[in-house]
């Protein structure tokens, strides 16, 4: 019977808490802010999972913490793929632009 409840509790999320503050962290970095939703997503399941450790409910801190990971993740991934997008634009701008010259020369 003891053996049962020891496997029923849930260990502390320390180490899930990190990657999700280092996941927050990345998308920040590559210009991330609260303007992007899953950014804010992830800050706000970051907050809640911090909070469900400080009450030590360890299963929700770490189901917030594990989703709050994926949402800045998702949103790193957003905000590279806009930049990656605009500098597209800024390749067939200038392409176009050649395009036009070169049409123009004898």
């Amino acid at each position: 019977m003891l053996g049962l409840a020891g496997c029923a509790s849930d260990p502390a999320p320390v180490e899930q808490l990190r990657l999700s503050e280092q996941a927050l962290e990345q998308a920040k970095a590559v210009g991330a802010t609260e303007q992007v939703p899953e950014y804010k997503l992830a800050e706000d399941k970051l907050t809640r999972a911090k909070a469900n450790m400080a009450s030590e409910s360890y299963r929700d801190a770490r189901m917030r913490a594990e989703q709050a990971e994926l949402d800045a993740r998702l949103a790193e991934a957003r905000v590279l793929t806009q930049k990656s997008e605009e500098q597209l634009q800024v390749l067939q701008s200038r392409v176009k632009r050649l395009r036009k010259q070169l049409e123009v020369q004898p």
